[in-house]
């Protein structure tokens, strides 16, 4: 815990109820703060939870964030999904009330240590992986966060010998203050969310401020091979580094076959990396960063090893779904950014069907011209970017407008043939046709299935009469 923080009695403005915006709204009610929450949906719009915060006391301002929520309140708590720079947030500023982020007001009462991870991609991965791990060694660990819950509806689980693995956002880190990691993982960083940071300075600047609190007890775990990152470098913490490709003075790395975690005093060897299922060389930079972050945490290495070869991945992260006629279907829906569709394209060695699309992020798609050239035959664009991922793309890859999701699961289905991959991963944000990406991929998956089961039934109507006779009698 950073340092204590006394909500009863004071006046706290919740902007924003989706899933951080009730969490925190609930929190604070429950601390004794007098709590107005707005949101610019109507009352017809939200969902019954929202709107049973009036019954634990909270008023609902709906409709829109009217500054005459400003007066007389103590402290301004914004969704991840709200701008740091939008009108009511300067106002609060300019009448002198306190803005913070929902970690920021979570740290000040979480007990235990937290270990921190932010970055481009590999967020939610690396999250779930440090937590696999950690939990696979016996230590009292939850998960919270970006990766889908609040960190705030996480404070009532924790104690003195907790460790809390948070996956961070840019959006989260932005308006923070004491906000404090013991151990604070930067993966990568690439562009992204430039509709909202604007620069790629304003957005490092976000994540860096992960390290703005740590001290010389603290870790800073960076990756080696990415200049962005390095860049980002803090002074105070003790540096510790991942590379797939060069040895580092500390941390971990790939040798040969092995991945080995060196620091000062010694090198030991962690695993093979035969042991890691989880396909794609972005994703052995996953597991040299979650290693480095479990290693200096205390987990055994027996336990590391195990953690990694049992670790099942995380849904809508290159997760498998099915194979169907032997096309491969791979749900990669949480790539919503070029760069996260990049790593997707080149975790296969060719023959696949790519679904582009969704909210524009203001992203430069002429980036995946090389790779669609080299490993995709086709690449179907859905959503609101269609016309400008046409525009950018137009020449490394035969495109075909599907306009949905649905379309061009159909169209993929339709003109793969053996041995080829059907890959969602659309490089946007999925706010045009999808409440999030995870309902894209549920959408996506559920559409397969059901052509798995059409298969099946179509298989199973042109079996011989005797052969499936003879397989109900042995099954």
């Amino acid at each position: 815990m950073t340092g204590g923080f006394e909500l009863r009695g004071k006046h706290v403005l919740v902007i924003g109820l989706a899933r951080t915006g009730i969490a925190t709204a609930r929190f604070c009610a429950e601390h004794g703060a007098t709590v107005t929450a707005t949101d610019t949906h109507s009352e017809s719009e939200l969902g019954a939870e929202a709107l049973s915060l009036r019954e634990e006391g909270v008023t609902l301002e709906l409709g829109a964030h009217p500054e005459t929520a400003l007066p007389h309140q103590d402290l301004v708590i914004p969704s991840p999904g709200v701008p740091a720079d939008a009108p009511l947030l300067r106002s609060a500023r300019e009448k002198n009330i306190t803005v913070w982020s929902e970690i920021e007001l979570a740290d000040r009462f979480l007990d235990g240590r937290l270990i921190g991870i932010t970055g481009s991609n590999g967020k939610t991965t690396t999250t779930s992986l440090v937590h696999h791990i950690l939990r696979v060694a016996g230590f009292s660990t939850m998960v919270a966060g970006n990766i889908g819950t609040p960190l705030i509806s996480r404070v009532a689980l924790s104690s003195a010998d907790t460790i809390t693995v948070a996956e961070l956002s840019s959006f989260q880190l932005e308006l923070i203050e004491t906000f404090h990691a013991d151990i604070a993982v930067l993966l990568n960083l690439t562009p992204d969310h430039l509709d909202r940071h604007k620069t790629m300075e304003a957005y490092a600047a976000a994540k860096s401020r992960l390290f703005e609190n740590q001290t010389k007890s603290d870790f800073a775990v960076l990756n080696a091979d990415d200049p962005a990152a390095t860049r980002l470098a803090p002074k105070r913490p003790q540096l510790y580094w991942f590379s797939r490709k060069r040895e580092v003075l500390q941390g971990a790395y790939l040798r040969g076959e092995e991945i080995v975690f060196r620091t000062r005093k010694q090198v030991e060897v962690l695993l093979k990396r035969e042991q890691i299922s989880l396909p794609g060389a972005h994703n052995l930079e996953n597991v040299l960063a979650a290693v480095t972050a479990a290693r200096l945490e205390g987990a055994p290495v027996t336990a590391i090893a195990e953690a990694v070869r049992t670790f099942p991945g995380v849904e809508h992260r290159l997760e498998f779904v099915a194979e169907i006629g032997g096309v491969r279907y791979y749900n990669d829906s949480k790539a919503t950014n070029v760069d996260a569709a990049l790593k997707a394209l080149e975790a296969f060695p060719g023959r696949v069907l790519i679904i582009l699309g969704g909210k524009d992020k203001d992203s430069d798609y002429a980036v995946l011209q090389p790779a669609l050239r080299e490993r995709s035959v086709l690449a179907l664009l859905i959503g609101a970017a269609a016309e400008k991922i046409e525009q950018q793309i137009t020449g490394s890859v035969t495109l075909e407008r599907a306009g949905t999701l649905e379309r061009a699961v159909e169209i993929a289905s339709q003109t793969a043939r053996r041995g080829d991959i059907v890959l969602l991963a659309p490089a946007c944000a999925s706010f045009d046709q999808f409440e999030n990406y995870e309902h894209r991929g549920r959408v996506f998956k559920e559409l397969i299935k059901q052509r798995e089961q059409k298969s099946a039934s179509v298989s199973d109507t042109l079996k011989p009469e005797g052969k499936a006779n003879k397989s109900a009698e042995t099954a």
